[in-house]
């Protein structure tokens, strides 16, 4: 089975995870600056079955758009002209920031390794994927 995609957009990093070729389990695989983003998404598509992309959407409590929001709606235009065949679905990304950092401290990561943005990022991706899974799948 080809993999699931997810993104964490940020104007500077994007934190992103996927599946296990099973579509069980989300893990964290990297986090780049997301300028770079497409290049990545073409060099992981040459090495992986990826059957869609799931990207958080930034939302405030009310529904309406953060300041966040335009610029993953740009990302996504960019995703669909670069991949124009490749399913591209927003899911609520709101609080997965601030669940990253519980489970690194539920991990027991020290202060110091829980201030590195990068890896709150990729976290975050990854629970945007879990939910997403727990949300879709059977």
């Amino acid at each position: 089975m080809p993999r699931i995609l997810a993104i964490d957009y940020g104007l500077k990093r994007t934190g992103i995870a996927v599946t296990d070729p099973l579509q069980i389990i989300a893990a964290g695989l990297a986090t780049i600056e997301s300028h770079t983003l497409i290049d990545f998404l073409k060099k992981y598509f040459e090495q992986e079955q990826v059957e869609k992309i799931i990207i958080g959407e930034p939302k405030n409590l009310d529904d309406s758009d953060t300041h966040a929001t335009v610029l993953v709606q740009k990302a996504i235009k960019k995703i669909k002209k670069a991949f124009p065949g490749m399913p591209v679905e927003k899911t609520d990304e709101r609080y997965t920031s601030k669940m990253a950092v519980q489970a690194m401290i539920d991990m027991g990561m020290k202060k110091k390794q829980r201030r590195n943005k990068a890896l709150v990022d990729e976290i975050a991706a990854a629970i945007i994927l879990q939910e997403y899974l727990h949300h879709n799948q059977g």
